[in-house]
């Protein structure tokens, strides 16, 4: 039972699906939020991102807000399903080893979900969105299994995690000398150059200072965002989530994937490198205010793909890494879009 219960933003009708379910994937017990007006709707699986920040996640039972889309509106054209990924949220167990989360791990988990979901609905293809680090698992899947997704919508698109560091290493230098901050400054010079390999210690620091310039979430006299805290602290509204699911979001899963193993390896994925062309329709989205993820990385990367299909960067103007309540509602509405798909996949038959 949620902290703070609050009333859902939404409802499903009796005849649609709203549950919880805990399946068996990659030979642990993970959980998943699926939410629709008609079990016959196309399915929608979205990844979160972080790694360990479960939102859109099993918490956003009834929200419709979420910090990449709006779902009220979703859940009408869509079987929407949410998942908190190994190791974060209720899909946090004591006895995952830490071996296991892996950056390959999470892609394979990825997939056998997929395979669940299309048995269990009957449909030979899905839809699927991410969000942010969950945007690297996405495009991963999409290497490995083409043939059984409609479309990809990359939120907030990671293309490399060492490149966009060195991107962000560069931004919080030059914040720090506009705010005179000669701690900041003198800190960031002292973690070196990405990508940042010796572990957690050095790899924390440029979070550190993102964090305290609030690279996630902009703020004007004009745009105002509820903010990271206040998004984040969503989770303690939930009537599905107990304490304990929380701490794991925020700290027991964290600490379990952020091992000096993943540090090391997760610089090696590199999406321009590896997923040069895809057999999908691509839409990538991003926050025009976004000093956390680097759009130009993802417009350089679409612009150079091969693919037979669509592909199309729209920019959310009031935005930055977590999207203002304004775009999300315009995001829904691109996922909509995507229905479009089937439609032409039918024409092409």
């Amino acid at each position: 039972m949620g902290f703070f219960s609050r009333k859902p933003d939404f409802h499903i009708p009796e005849d649609g699906i709203d549950r919880i379910e805990t399946i068996t994937i990659g030979g642990i017990q993970q959980s998943i939020l699926i939410q629709s007006h008609s079990p016959k709707n196309p399915v929608l699986l979205f990844l979160h991102g972080g790694p360990s920040m479960p939102l859109p996640g099993v918490s956003s039972r009834g929200k419709n807000y979420t910090v990449a889309t709006n779902t009220k509106e979703l859940v009408k054209h869509f079987t929407v399903v949410f998942w908190d990924q190994r190791g974060t949220g209720k899909s946090y167990r004591k006895d995952i080893p830490q071996t296991s989360m892996t950056f390959d791990q999470l892609v394979s988990d990825a997939a056998e979900l997929t395979d669940f979901l299309r048995e269990t609905f009957h449909q030979e293809k899905i839809f699927l969105a991410a969000h942010s680090f969950g945007t690297l698992i996405g495009m991963y899947l999409l290497k490995k299994h083409p043939g059984k997704f409609h479309s990809y919508v990359g939120i907030s698109q990671i293309i490399s995690w060492a490149e966009n560091d060195r991107e962000g290493l560069a931004w919080a230098k030059e914040e720090a000398k506009r705010r005179g901050d000669y701690k900041a400054l003198n800190e960031l010079e002292a973690a070196g150059t990405p990508p940042f390999t010796e572990g957690y210690k050095q790899w924390g620091v440029l979070r550190k200072w993102q964090m305290k310039y609030s690279t996630m979430v902009y703020n004007d006299s004009q745009i105002k965002h509820p903010g990271l805290l206040k998004v984040s602290l969503g989770m303690l509204n939930s009537s599905d989530y107990r304490a304990a699911d929380v701490f794991h979001s925020f700290y027991s899963g964290f600490k379990l994937i952020y091992s000096d193993d993943f540090i090391r390896n997760i610089p090696m994925i590199d999406v321009q490198k590896d997923v040069p062309s895809v057999d999908v329709p691509v839409t990538f989205i991003h926050g025009r205010k976004d000093v956390h993820v680097h759009a130009h990385f993802a417009e350089d990367y679409l612009s150079t793909l091969k693919t037979n299909h669509d592909k199309k960067f729209i920019w959310m103007d009031k935005s930055a890494h977590l999207f203002h309540p304004g775009d999300t509602a315009l995001i829904e509405q691109q996922l909509i879009n995507q229905l479009s798909h089937i439609k032409a996949e039918v024409i092409n038959l």
